[in-house]
C-alpha cells in the first residue's frame, strides 16, 4: 500500500505525537503573527546614512514605492551633513508618505536603540533595514593607524550589527521583515590601500549569513548587496584615471548609477524576494567576471 505522504515511509514524527492536554502548562499556544499586507505601500522603511550619496537614493526609491521612510546620517571631520540632511528630508517629504531624519552614531548601542524608538513611536513599527552606512580611511596596511582600523571596522561592522540587534525584536514579533546590508566588491577583489575597508565589507557577508540563519525561523530575510563603482561624490574624489579603469574593466563598460543600486535593493525588499535570503548580490556591472 502507497504511503500518504509521497513515498517517503512512515508518518512523519510531528504528525504522529499526540496533542498535549488541554489544561498543561506547556500547550500555551504560539502568538499568532500579525497579518502583513502585501507590497510596499504604507510600509515602513530605516535606511541607515540615508543623507547622502547611495544612501538618499536608496530613501528615495523607498519613498517613490509608498513606504514611509526613516533615515539617519552622522556629521563627518570636515563635512556638516546637516544641511544636505535636511534636503533630502524636504524632498522625501514631498512625496506623501512620510519621513523621519534622525542624527544617529551607528557605532553607539544606546543612539541606536533610541533611533529605533523614535521609528517606532512616529510610525508604529519597522518592516524593512537598510544598513548602508559606512565610510572608508584608506592607506597601506603597513601605515594604517589603530585609530583608522578601528573607525572602519566599527561603523561597516558593529554599526551594522547594532541595527540588526536593534530592530529583530521587531521583527519576530511581527514575524516580517527585510534587512539588506550593502557591503561592497572590494570584498571579494580588494585592490591596494583598502585593507580596513575590504575586511569590514567582508565581515558584513558573514553577518549577513549568520543573521539570516538566526532571524530565518521568524520570517525575516537578511540579503547583501555588493555594489562596484558607483557615480556618487564620493567617487568623485578618486582619480580619473581610477574611474576610467573601473569602466574599462567592466564587461557593461559603464559606471553604475546609485539607482541600479537601490532598484536592487528595493526588490531583495519586495514580495518576489521572500525566498531569497542569505546571499550576496553583487552590482559591478561584471567588473568581478572580467
Amino acid at each position: 500500500m502507497s504511503s500518504p505522504f509521497f513515498g517517503y515511509g512512515e508518518r512523519p514524527e510531528w504528525e504522529a505525537r499526540p496533542a498535549r492536554p488541554s489544561g498543561s502548562m506547556l500547550a500555551e499556544p504560539e502568538p499568532k503573527p500579525q497579518e502583513i499586507p502585501p507590497g510596499f505601500r504604507g510600509k515602513v522603511a530605516v535606511v541607515t546614512g540615508g543623507a547622502t550619496g547611495l544612501g538618499a537614493t536608496i530613501s528615495h526609491e523607498f519613498a517613490r514605492l509608498g513606504c514611509r521612510v526613516a533615515f539617519c546620517y552622522v556629521n563627518m571631520p570636515g563635512r556638516d551633513v546637516s544641511e544636505q540632511a535636511l534636503l533630502t528630508e524636504t524632498s522625501l517629504a514631498a512625496m506623501g508618505p512620510g519621513v523621519l531624519a534622525v542624527k544617529c552614531d551607528v557605532r553607539d548601542p544606546a543612539a541606536v536603540n533610541r533611533f529605533i524608538e523614535e521609528v517606532k513611536a512616529k510610525f508604529g513599527t519597522i518592516h524593512y533595514l537598510i544598513n548602508n552606512a559606512g565610510i572608508a580611511n584608506d592607506g597601506a596596511l603597513w601605515r594604517l593607524t589603530d585609530a583608522a582600523w578601528a573607525e572602519v571596522l566599527d561603523t561597516n561592522v558593529t554599526g551594522t550589527f547594532n541595527c540588526i540587534r536593534a530592530v529583530s525584536p521587531i521583527f519576530r514579533e511581527q514575524h516580517f521583515g527585510k534587512i539588506v546590508n550593502v557591503s561592497a566588491h572590494q570584498a571579494e577583489r580588494p585592490g591596494f590601500g583598502v585593507s580596513n575597508y575590504a575586511a569590514s565589507k567582508a565581515a558584513l557577508l558573514g553577518l549577513t549569513r549568520a543573521a539570516a540563519v538566526e532571524l530565518g525561523p521568524a520570517n525575516v530575510n537578511v540579503n547583501a548587496v555588493a555594489p562596484g563603482f558607483i557615480r556618487t561624490e564620493r567617487m568623485a574624489m578618486l582619480p580619473p584615471e581610477v574611474i576610467e579603469r573601473a569602466r574599462k574593466h567592466s564587461v557593461l563598460g559603464r559606471i553604475a548609477e546609485p539607482e541600479d543600486v537601490a532598484r536592487v535593493i528595493s526588490f531583495l525588499c519586495s514580495d518576489a524576494a521572500r525566498h531569497i535570503t542569505g546571499q550576496t548580490i553583487v552590482v559591478d556591472g561584471g567588473l568581478s567576471v572580467e
